[in-house]
Formats: structure tokens, C-alpha cells, sequence
């Protein structure tokens, strides 16, 4: 077995994930990748609210895919992470973090002292003689951050990094640089989904949008009257049983909350590209099992106007004993790219 390993644990909103990496001279390789449901409301937008139920879920989770490390990176991503470009004063990155407070709590909506705080820089600025520092300023809520590594903890294991989600679909999809100046990332989830543009691996626009996959399958239980569960099959084309009125209101709730979706990135991408002309959103990359959604691709590739394929996380890496088979690990590709990411930011 390698000597050195990393885990990624994804706590989403319908299952928790993780992925073992193990890293070398050899390169990195993907040894372990599994996954549990959750049930409904243990996990409400992005934030543990069960802490038991997950703690359970997690401990399933390494008992049925063979993880043995305790030491665990987790994501965050929800309404209370706050992501902001920013510029600051120009100070050594050795004291930059620990100066973060006293710089930054007019950009906050919240006290900064109940926040977690980070800050990614993108580019040096030398303006009128003058040095200075632009980046993306992370600030998540102290308590929300809590609730999810006390989860983890609950289950025996040990938070050694909180990062933030996006940045980790950044790590594990991001294509290499040269192949396109600057593409956005959309790893679609359950109820929250991540959209991250980069330029060559530098992230400069981040947006964390309540809304996913789960809502299309709430939209269409409601609109046909049937339980989530049956609903999700109905989302996903199974529509044998239904006579042609149901199918014609299911098809139309799908309708209407893919173009409620894809209007959402539309207008992150206008946002994004009135503010950074110098860098254009040449090509989309969708993750997340909400990407899986039939019809949503071809959409968003018609409203944006781009370019849009499918990421794969675990391409550039070795495959280990992982107990998949190559239709295991086709279908886990949407699903890996958070927890795959997160396992890269400890390895980086």
C-alpha cells in the first residue's frame, strides 16, 4: 500500500462522497472512491443540520469502501460563503493572512469575526507607483464550517483542511493550460451547484447558486403528484407508465427548471464578462450528477453560446485497486470531481 495518501470528503446535500489518492514519484492515483445517500434534510444547502445522520452515513461510507485514513480535507459551498474579487494593499504573502481581518470587513456582510477567511491572489497591481494585490476574497461562516467538520469528527475522523468547493472542481477538471485561455467549471449538485472561471488554473470568478438537480425532481413531483423517488426516474426519461397529459406536465416542469438553471449561468457569465474582458469564457466544463440531466447540455450550449463538455476527474490520474469496473467508473466521473479535488489540494 502507498506510504502516502490524501481524502477528499464531499458532505453534499443527497450523499456523502470521498476519494482516496495516493501520490509518489509515480504520479497520482485514484486507490478508493465511494459513495452513501443521505437521507432528505440532514444536509439543507450545503450545511450539516443532522449531525448524527451524517456522522452515520460517513461511518457506512468508510466501512463499505475500504477507507482506513482518518484524516480527511472537507468542502464547503452555500449562501454562507461569501466570494468577492477584491483589491488590497500590496504585504508579503508571509503575513497576508494573518492581516486579513483588518483589511476586509467592509467588504463582509457579516462580523469578521464570526467568519472563516482566506484570499486567493490573481494578479499583482502596479498602479500610479503604487504595488497592490487583486484576488478572491473567501469568508464562510465560522459556525456553518463547524457543523460540517464536527460531522466528520462525529464519525472518528479528523478535518485537517476546509476548502472551498469550487476550488476544488477547479483542481481535478480544469483542462491543461493552452487548450483554451479561460473556461468556466459548473459542477451541478442536488441543491447547490459551484461555477468557477479560470484562466490557465487561476480562478477569477466564483458563484455558489442554491439550486440543482433536486429541484427538477421536486418541480416534477409536484406538477404529476407523485413521491420524489418516482419522480427522479420521471426527470431522468422514465416515463412509461405515465399517460400523455402526465408526461406533457412533467416534461414542462423540466422545461421551465432547465431554463431557470441555465438562465442563472447565462447571467453569471454576462456578469462575469462585463467585469473581466480581457478574459472571455471561451468553453464550459459540466460535473455534478445534475449535469446528468437529459437535454440540459445541449441547452446550455445554446443560450451561452459555448462550448460545452463533460469533465472528467479522475483523467490524468492512475487507477488503483478502486474495485470498479470501467462502467463503475464512468458513471462516477459527474460524481468525483469535489472529493477528487479536495484530496489534489492536500497532495498541492
Amino acid at each position: 500500500m502507498p506510504g502516502r495518501t490524501a481524502i477528499g470528503l464531499d458532505i453534499g446535500t443527497s450523499g456523502v462522497r470521498a476519494a482516496e489518492l495516493s501520490y509518489g514519484r509515480g504520479g497520482i492515483t485514484l486507490e478508493r472512491f465511494g459513495q452513501v445517500a443521505l437521507p432528505d434534510g440532514a444536509v439543507r444547502d450545503g450545511e450539516v443540520v443532522d449531525r448524527a445522520t451524517v456522522a452515520a452515513a460517513i461511518k457506512t461510507l468508510w466501512k463499505g469502501s475500504g477507507f482506513t485514513g482518518k484524516r480527511v480535507a472537507l468542502g464547503v459551498a452555500n449562501q454562507r460563503v461569501v466570494v468577492r474579487q477584491v483589491d488590497l494593499p500590496w504585504i508579503p504573502a508571509a503575513e497576508l493572512k494573518a492581516s486579513l481581518p483588518l483589511q476586509v470587513q467592509d467588504f463582509l456582510p457579516m462580523p469578521v469575526e464570526e467568519t472563516v477567511l482566506d484570499f486567493h491572489v490573481t494578479e499583482e497591481l502596479h498602479e500610479e507607483g503604487r504595488r497592490g494585490l487583486r484576488g478572491l476574497l473567501v469568508a464562510a461562516s465560522r459556525d456553518m464550517v463547524m457543523s460540517n467538520v464536527q460531522a466528520a469528527e462525529a464519525a472518528g475522523l479528523r478535518a485537517t483542511s476546509v476548502d472551498l468547493s469550487p476550488f476544488a472542481v477547479l483542481r481535478s477538471v480544469a483542462k491543461p493550460h493552452g487548450e483554451v485561455a479561460t473556461e468556466a467549471l459548473v459542477d451541478i449538485g442536488a441543491r447547490v451547484s459551484n461555477l468557477v472561471i479560470h484562466s490557465g488554473g487561476q480562478p477569477r470568478f466564483v458563484r455558489v447558486l442554491l439550486t440543482g438537480g433536486q429541484d427538477v425532481t421536486d418541480a416534477v413531483a409536484e406538477r404529476i403528484g407523485v413521491p420524489a423517488t418516482y419522480a427522479e426516474g420521471v426527470k431522468r426519461g422514465a416515463v412509461e407508465e405515465l399517460d400523455e397529459r402526465e408526461r406533457q406536465l412533467a416534461h414542462s416542469a423540466v422545461e421551465l427548471m432547465q431554463e431557470v438553471f441555465v438562465d442563472e449561468i447565462r447571467s453569471s457569465l454576462d456578469y462575469y464578462g462585463a467585469a473581466n474582458p480581457r478574459f472571455p469564457v471561451e468553453r464550459i466544463v459540466v460535473t455534478g450528477g445534475g449535469s446528468q440531466l437529459p437535454g440540459l447540455v445541449e441547452r446550455l450550449q445554446s443560450v451561452t453560446r459555448r462550448e460545452v463538455v463533460a469533465g472528467r476527474p479522475t483523467d490524468g490520474l492512475h487507477l488503483g485497486r478502486t474495485g470498479l469496473d470501467e462502467h463503475q467508473l464512468a458513471t462516477i466521473q459527474p460524481l468525483a470531481a469535489v472529493p477528487v479535488g479536495l484530496a489534489l489540494g492536500v497532495i498541492s
